[in-house]
């Protein structure tokens, strides 16, 4: 799960997905692709949004994704277009490349194809991307279940 700063979007879509899926069967992390956030927590907006729902992400960090997150993932979730063009731009060959998308390609209750950046706004905005998420990672979820069959 990669956004910007790796305190908003990310480290909800990381939490949500640990909520949804059982973490000793698969891997589940986030990242920004800036360093400007670098050992943070999540946004409080952010860790308030999941609490609000049952989810506890207060313990994640945030880290800048690097090169070798490649290696680690079968699946890199982006969030807009502008993390897609970052992360695609330290990808090293086609295989990296196939593992990047959008995360809300992936929802099949949302015509948007990006998550908003919900920093600068209110806590609205952290409503309507929890929401956002929780969709797609329920449609992810479905669709690894059936790649597992």
């Amino acid at each position: 799960m990669v956004c910007l700063g790796n305190i908003c979007r990310s480290p909800l879509a990381e939490g949500i997905m640990k909520h949804k899926i059982n973490a000793s069967d698969i891997y589940i992390d986030s990242a920004g692709t800036s360093s400007l956030h670098s050992g943070s927590k999540p946004d409080k907006r952010s860790i308030e949004v999941a609490s609000k729902y049952g989810i506890d992400i207060s313990d994640q960090k945030s880290r800048q994704f690097t090169v070798s997150d490649f290696d680690i993932f079968d699946y890199i979730f982006v969030m807009d277009k502008s993390n897609y063009n970052d992360v695609i731009d330290v990808s090293r060959n086609q295989n990296d490349i196939n593992k990047v998308s959008l995360i809300l390609e992936y929802s099949s209750h949302s015509f948007a194809k990006e998550v908003p950046d919900p920093y600068y706004g209110g806590n609205y905005g952290f409503e309507t991307v929890f929401k956002l998420l929780n969709q797609s990672c329920e449609d992810i979820k479905i669709k690894l279940k059936q790649n597992d069959k």
